[in-house]
């Protein structure tokens, strides 16, 4: 996985990209966008995003080509792919995780769903515990 904390959120939405992004720096990660994948691609290349909001329903160049070019880089350049999807299909999800998206989370998807799955995947530290006080002896 890439060490770079860029996210990219690819979405045809324009309203769903400024959310995640509004989200993504209320956690402290910078975020671009691009509006399709073949936009995607290219940042990847150039920027070397460490994670991706990948939407499944891109118009013309769709998620697929989107994970058929995100596989063709270095190893080590690699972002962490997290397939947004609208649709709870085992078949779409089981096609991405073949293609390179090991991730998914449904849309809606608001603050603690992004930053559960971002926390999961290594990308953002957790939440910390408070110090517990020491026992007075």
């Amino acid at each position: 996985m890439s060490v770079n904390k860029t996210c990219l959120v690819v979405d045809d939405s324009e309203v769903i990209r400024e959310i995640a992004v509004r989200i993504m720096s209320d956690l402290g990660v910078d975020a671009d966008e691009a509006e399709n994948a073949a936009a995607a691609v290219e940042y990847c290349r150039e920027k070397k995003p460490g994670v991706v909001l990948l939407d499944w329903d891109l118009p013309a160049m769709g998620a697929l080509d989107f994970l058929r070019g995100a596989g063709e880089l270095p190893a080590d350049e690699k972002p962490e792919i997290i397939l947004c999807s609208t649709e709870n299909d085992l078949q779409q999800f089981t096609l991405a995780k073949a293609a390179g998206a090991a991730h998914y989370i449904l849309k809606p998807f608001d603050k603690g769903t992004i930053a559960a799955k971002l926390q999961e995947i290594g990308f953002l530290a957790g939440e910390r515990e408070a110090p517990k006080a020491a026992a007075n002896n």
